[in-house]
């Protein structure tokens, strides 16, 4: 089937929250949900490429860092884990961190992950519900409390710890120190807006981001030319006769996703493989979905820019590719 609606897998993580609600439903024994995973279901389905996820703090995560696609392929992974994160929401305090305070030497990191000074090396800065980051494969990260974020990423699971806030889980010193990038991190993305639906978040090599607002009661076709996942952030659709609210995903491969828009406006995320769409998004009259009427107009030209420098993360470092052994563990 090329269009299907998926559903969240709750992760039981000890920095997740007792109440995960609009989201999903939590647990009676109040454990502590972390992520919610989209699946597709059924064991015969071809594994995707790209990984959708809401993360939901109440401590902080580790700090940590995932190798990117050359030293995952050199401790014989078939990729790495570049991320994507939008801050769905945010408290007043939140924050999250980006590389380091200052660039070091693999021997230097290893110190502080060994005395535990990495803590104070990482740079963390404020958090608000909008905020979108990219955290490319080598860069050293970490997610504070008082957050939902939305992540899209390169399908892996391959996590080196640094510091864990005292919980007594394993660190991954050697990995960490030949996966990491030891340099300074480019902070915020700067969205682009392609009209006055979709707004560009992310374009990476690995996979496009971006979102979209519609309005109350109106119909949108979005053409699905490749691996796609779409997340609701807020308001109410209808999709293949199916009601969809926050929370609620689709994944499409290849055809047309009719979107029946509620009576609010309704925000989501869409990710996908590839360069960005030019053609993503079509307007179909309320009286007949069979009809396209007008076709959405891209403010952009065509082929749409990437604009690497605005519209992606990156830092400048050492990346120190050799390790005898490696440990995958989220």
């Amino acid at each position: 089937m090329p269009i299907e609606h998926v559903t969240a897998s709750s992760v039981t993580k000890p920095w997740g929250v007792t109440d995960p609600r609009p989201w999903t439903e939590p647990r009676c024994d109040g454990t502590l949900i972390g992520e919610l995973w989209y699946e597709r279901a059924g064991a015969e389905r071809t594994p995707t490429s790209l990984l959708l996820k809401l993360l939901l703090t109440s401590q902080p995560l580790s700090i940590q860092v995932h190798p990117n696609d050359a030293f995952a392929q050199l401790i014989g992974l078939p990729n790495g884990k570049t991320e994507a994160w939008y801050v769905v929401e945010a408290t007043a305090d939140a924050k999250v961190a980006l590389g380091l305070r200052r660039p070091c030497t693999p021997l230097q990191l290893r110190k502080s992950i060994e005395d535990g000074s990495i803590a104070d090396l990482v740079v963390w800065h404020p958090a608000v519900a909008g905020d979108v980051i990219l955290v490319p494969g080598g860069t050293i990260h970490a997610i504070g409390a008082g957050l939902v974020i939305a992540e899209i990423q390169q399908r892996s699971d391959a996590t080196f710890r640094l510091f864990d806030h005292g919980r007594h889980r394993d660190l991954h010193i050697d990995c960490a120190v030949a996966a990491a990038r030891t340099g300074v991190a480019e902070l915020r993305v700067r969205p682009m807006r392609l009209s006055h639906q979709r707004t560009l978040l992310v374009a990476d090599p690995h996979f496009v981001l971006e979102r979209l607002d519609l309005t109350p009661n109106t119909i949108w076709r979005i053409e699905a030319t490749r691996e796609m996942w779409l997340l609701v952030l807020s308001g109410e659709a209808t999709i293949r006769s199916n009601e969809i609210a926050a929370g609620g995903a689709v994944f499409a491969t290849f055809g047309q996703v009719d979107v029946h828009v509620g009576g609010a406006p309704l925000t989501c995320l869409v990710a996908y493989v590839g360069e960005v769409a030019r053609t993503l998004l079509r307007f179909l009259a309320p009286s007949d979905i069979n009809e396209a009427c007008t076709s959405e107009r891209v403010l952009a030209p065509s082929p749409l820019p990437l604009q690497r420098n605005a519209a992606r993360r990156g830092h400048e470092g050492t990346t120190n590719e050799s390790t005898s052994a490696y440990c995958v563990h989220r």
